[in-house]
């Protein structure tokens, strides 16, 4: 089984000034070896090599906690939508343990691995689901229940929108993690935003400290409740985006 070397752990965690206690050690290294080992059965990432998981996983996961405070909030509840391996919802469940995670996925295999983490690593308040944002959104609890709705997946902004925006209430936020730079994705998402009731207020570009690897995260404050009718029926985003 592989393990974590902890030092190069907490020394990456050191510049984004997080000190880790042993239990979250413990637990990242738990994390990568459950990941490690599940990943030839269920497609979880195609990056294994240990202080690249480290960078490009777990830092990244994180580096939004530089522009919010996480630590201070005790009641935050998120929503990872395409959480996939659990990036970046379980690193911040591990570094800030209080507040609640709700991690979405279509693909059950992903979501038993999640389930699975969980368990293993002893993460109260967190969940996971096999669903896609089109129904979960029908029910109440989900649908503008959550402070901040974060992602790393792949689609484009102005199509990622639309499934994300409606989970997030009022003065929230929805966070969109995308590598490079996103400037003209931003430019095509404008109208698509502002219909799902949200506006871009931030945008954060950066390269992951150790690596040249450039990185945006792009804060869209919800400031209007999102009309019932969005998220529309499966597929009808990507074919004609907002």
């Amino acid at each position: 089984m592989k393990k974590l070397n902890l030092e190069l752990l907490q020394e990456k965690f050191s510049d984004l000034n997080i000190c880790l206690n042993d239990l979250q050690k413990n637990q990242f290294s738990e994390y990568y070896s459950y990941m490690i080992e599940e990943n030839s059965k269920k497609n979880l990432t195609r990056i294994t090599e240990e202080k690249e998981v480290v960078l490009k996983h777990y830092i990244d996961s994180v580096f939004i906690s530089k522009y919010i405070n996480f630590r201070d909030n005790l009641d935050l509840k998120i929503v990872d939508l395409g959480a996939g391996a659990g990036f970046p919802s379980i690193p911040l469940k591990i570094c800030f343990p209080q507040i609640r995670v709700s991690m979405i996925d279509s693909v059950n295999k992903k979501v038993v691995f999640l389930e699975e983490c969980i368990e293993r690593l002893g993460l109260d308040g967190a969940e996971a689901i096999c669903a896609r944002a089109e129904n979960i959104l029908k029910d109440e609890e989900y649908r503008e229940g959550f402070d901040f709705c974060v992602s790393r997946a792949v689609a484009e902004l102005r199509i990622l929108a639309e499934y994300c925006i409606p989970f997030v209430k009022e003065g929230g936020y929805f966070v969109a993690y995308k590598s490079g730079s996103a400037s003209e994705e931003i430019r095509q998402a404008e109208n698509a935003v502002s219909v799902l009731g949200g506006r871009v207020e931030r945008i954060e570009e950066f390269c992951l400290p150790g690596t040249e690897d450039k990185r945006t995260l792009i804060f869209i404050k919800k400031i209007k409740r999102t009309e019932s009718k969005y998220p529309r029926r499966e597929g009808i985003p990507s074919k004609r985006p907002l």
